[in-house]
């Protein structure tokens, strides 16, 4: 028995210092291939990456769940850098962003943070859009900072309180045995077809684009810091949507909603068809049979949507 239990424990030992190796490896290679393409600032103690582009009235793109600046600047930001200034922001914890001490954080801190980096940069009120759950921040910056935007844009975002559970993958990453054990099994070990199935199911029905997952560094999110962040935030993000949503009718600023009918990840009919009436003015615009990537297979309906809210919020 003693020698069973040695060769047990050392083979444990073995496997954990291979999975730590090869995570470390693969997170290597990660941000070797997509470095840092922007400016660092400092809020609250916090490191944030944020890309700048063009001229002309300030907008802040914030990225959805496990993306980075890239999935804002890859289709979207081109088409409006002609007449915008354009500023991507890593939310807390994501890409090349730095996560607080707090456990989420909850997306009322991820607004604060963003808010302060964007003032910082010379944007005082700026449009505010977001993707999904990038969406969400931007509602709760459009809630909590009422002063610091000019209008805001959420597309597929998350908006109303809802009755399915967690993930798996979000289950086991916000908790702690999952932390410990599976996370780092996930950096070492997750495969590219596993990235691209995850990929043609954030896109459907329509097609990922050629080379989607490399061009917006897909495996940044897959680094043991990037996937606990995620979990962390999605855990709290159910109960941080119930406490937001009756103050939704103080929202002052213009609002563009935009919502594709086929999204498969954010239901259309249960967020932005019931997020919109309890928002004086929302202008609401459906896309018919989009699914939940819009900022890449509609990007000129999200050009559209931005220059609607400049133009109520007289920036245009």
């Amino acid at each position: 028995m003693p020698t069973l239990l040695l060769i047990v424990l050392g083979g444990a030992v073995v496997l954990h210092v291979m999975v730590r190796w090869r995570a470390r490896r693969n997170e290597a290679r990660a941000e070797a291939a997509r470095p840092p393409e922007g400016q660092f600032l400092e809020v609250e103690g916090v490191k944030v990456h944020a890309v700048v582009s063009g001229a002309g009235p300030d907008l802040v793109l914030i990225h959805g769940t496990g993306g980075n600046w890239r999935d804002m600047t890859l289709s979207l930001a081109p088409l409006l850098a002609d007449r915008y200034r354009v500023i991507a922001i890593d939310r807390p914890g994501l890409g090349y962003t730095g996560k607080p001490d707090s456990s989420g954080p909850s997306i009322a801190e991820q607004a604060r943070i963003m808010a302060e980096a964007a003032r910082q940069l010379g944007a005082e009120r700026p449009l505010v859009l977001g993707h999904s759950y990038g969406g969400t921040v931007a509602l709760a910056w459009a809630v909590t900072l009422p002063d610091r935007l000019s209008a805001v844009i959420p597309v597929a975002a998350p908006s109303i309180p809802w009755d399915t559970g967690l993930s798996a993958l979000h289950r086991v990453s916000s908790r702690p045995l999952g932390k410990a054990l599976v996370v780092p099994m996930i950096t070492a070990f997750v495969t590219p077809r596993a990235i691209k199935r995850t990929v043609d199911a954030i896109f459907a029905p329509q097609p990922a684009p050629e080379g989607y997952a490399e061009a917006v560094g897909a495996r940044l999110a897959l680094r043991r810091a990037a996937l606990k962040a995620t979990g962390q935030q999605r855990a709290g993000l159910l109960d941080e949507v119930r406490a937001m949503e009756p103050r939704y009718g103080e929202i002052a600023v213009p609002v563009e909603l935009l919502h594709g009918t086929a999204d498969e990840v954010v239901a259309h009919d249960h967020h932005s068809d019931q997020l919109a009436p309890r928002i004086s003015g929302a202008n609401y615009v459906t896309l018919p049979g989009i699914g939940h990537m819009v900022q890449h297979v509609a990007p000129e309906a999200v050009v559209a949507a931005v220059d609607r809210a400049a133009a109520r919020a007289g920036l245009r």
